[in-house]
């Protein structure tokens, strides 16, 4: 004898088994064909999954808590409104700021409390700087101080200015006046000829070049720009002169947290520094978090350094971080909640849109291929017309009378998507309706609409449950392509496509291109993959083997 506990789970067990009997064979070996199918079955379980996921969205990623607890009563902001009068008696009936009010001396030390999501951000409300305060960084660099120098020659070569010649040659003045320009460097024949160019008013492009240093001189690099004839030949030619010492000495940067000594990356660099060096610029690091913009110059290697610091600013979009880990968008807000809501908006839209979509398909294309004759040859020409409306235009034209919104949405998109499988319908409705059966139906007396509904439709729905997965995935992105061109749903909604909108204009955000942008390609990889899966398993020559 059994426990009733035990009674009741055969009798759950047996409840399963008799629903899984009742289906005919063909039936359950399709099933169990696409159970085979391993890609498309864990792809179907981490849809269904995901979309359980994301109808629960608000106790996961919310900007209000799930349960507070105040005065004795409990309170359920994720479900319900409730005004900042029914917390604090202020007489107001504006929303409630939860976080200020977590402040309060009754939650802090007494026994009130709040019960938050595992993410403390919406999908609307921009986070607090005051929460990104902690995770700003200090930008440090260690740069060579440039060598540059500006000089003007006549005709001859002879120097007329030279300015800035300190930085070339060490910090020490050289005497220069009454001398020529390759007196000092060798003048390749390049440049020689450029420099005529100039002298003779002739047109000349841009030229740079390497000149070698005359004894001791260092090795510099000579530019002029490019050069347009003018009324009259120029007297003097301008040259900028750059040192090679300053070009070729290394370059640092790193950044540091606060209260931490070392930086994020490069630490192996930074530890090879002298350690004087190294207080100095943790000392500057410090003054920079303080809010100084700081800036001094130091000697390494035998080279004069720029070593400068800054803390970094609040900008959005902004940067991922503990707590936001998929970063934030241009408005302030968490992308991971955006995403989670987004994909919800994505699949129920997608899952409304195909029902709708098949409902209007099927009974259409039923009622063409069953009647046949003049109604089916109407029908065709009809649908033929109604194709070549422009989809976009209509989109664009509801959206600017009635304003952009969901239903409006499913109700422009379920206009036209339905042509396609009408067409399938209409074919397998052609077959069937000479068949013995239907024939067999009619003279029993049974009227259209039955026999359709009964005799036809249960043997005609395999091209509905082939192309489900397929017309899914059609319909998510679609619904992304036009948020992203802007005429999907209304903002502030949360949506892919316009996460990869922000991207396309500020294209050094990687993360509002990569998290986007992967979690719609998995999605439409999933139902892609359950699509075939339900293809190969209702493939009519598998199903036509013995067994």
């Amino acid at each position: 004898m059994l426990w009733p506990v035990h009674e009741n789970r055969f009798f759950v067990a047996d409840g399963v088994t008799n629903v899984f009997l009742r289906l005919n064979p063909i039936t359950r070996k399709r099933w169990r064909r696409f159970r085979e199918i391993r890609r498309a079955w864990y792809a179907l379980l981490a849809l269904l999954l995901l979309y359980g996921l994301t109808l629960g969205s608000e106790l996961i990623c919310n900007d209000v808590p799930l349960v507070v607890r105040h005065q004795g009563r409990l309170f359920f902001p994720v479900w319900r409104f409730y005004p900042d009068d029914a917390f604090t008696g202020s007489g107001l009936g504006t929303r409630t700021d939860y976080r200020r009010l977590a402040e309060r001396r009754e939650f802090q030390y007494g026994s009130a409390w709040m019960l938050w999501p595992p993410l403390r951000s919406g999908p609307n409300e921009p986070v607090p700087i005051a929460d990104l305060e902690p995770h700003l960084r200090v930008s440090c660099r260690l740069e060579p101080q440039p060598a540059l120098a500006g000089a003007s020659v006549d005709a001859f070569g002879r120097l007329v200015r030279f300015v800035g010649a300190k930085a070339l040659f060490g910090g020490v003045e050289p005497e220069w006046r009454g001398l020529n320009l390759d007196d000092f460097w060798a003048l390749p024949p390049e440049l020689s000829a450029a420099m005529t160019q100039r002298f003779n008013n002739q047109a000349a492009a841009a030229v740079s070049v390497r000149c070698l240093g005359q004894g001791d001189n260092p090795d510099i690099d000579v530019s002029l720009p490019a050069y347009s004839p003018r009324a009259s030949a120029p007297p003097l030619l301008r040259l900028t002169l750059s040192g090679q010492g300053a070009l070729a000495a290394p370059r640092y940067a790193w950044h540091f947290l606060a209260a931490r000594p070392e930086p994020e990356r490069d630490r192996e660099r930074f530890g090879a520094l002298p350690a004087a060096l190294r207080e100095q610029i943790r000392e500057q690091v410090g003054r920079a978090f303080a809010g100084e913009a700081v800036r001094a110059e130091v000697s390494l290697h035998d080279t004069t350094y720029v070593l400068s610091s800054e803390k970094e600013l609040v900008r959005f979009p902004f940067r991922p971080v503990p707590r936001h880990w998929f970063g934030l968008d241009d408005a302030g807000r968490d992308v991971l909640a955006r995403i989670l809501y987004g994909l919800r908006t994505s699949l129920s839209f997608g899952l409304i849109l195909v029902l709708c979509s098949l409902s209007i398909g099927t009974a259409l294309g039923a009622l063409q291929g069953y009647l046949g004759g003049w109604v089916d040859v109407t029908g065709q020409r009809l649908v033929e017309i109604w194709s070549a409306l422009p989809f976009l235009y209509i989109v664009i034209l509801m959206g600017s009378i009635y304003g952009p919104g969901f239903w409006l949405m499913i109700f422009c998109y379920a206009l036209f998507n339905w042509i396609g499988i009408s067409y399938y319908m209409r074919a397998e409705m052609l077959r069937l309706r000479r068949q013995p059966f239907v024939e067999a139906a009619r003279c029993l007396g049974l009227p259209g609409w039955r026999i359709v509904l009964k005799h036809l439709l249960p043997n005609a729905v395999v091209p509905l449950i082939t192309f489900f997965p397929f017309s899914l995935v059609g319909a998510i992105g679609s619904l992304a392509a036009l948020d992203y061109l802007g005429f999907g749903l209304p903002p502030p909604t949360p949506s892919l496509g316009q996460l990869l909108q922000q991207a396309q204009s500020q294209r050094w955000a990687w993360w509002l291109i990569l998290y986007p942008s992967l979690a719609l390609f998995v999605v439409m990889l999933m139902g892609v993959l359950v699509g075939e899966g339900v293809r190969e398993a209702f493939d009519p020559k598998r199903q036509s083997r013995y067994e």
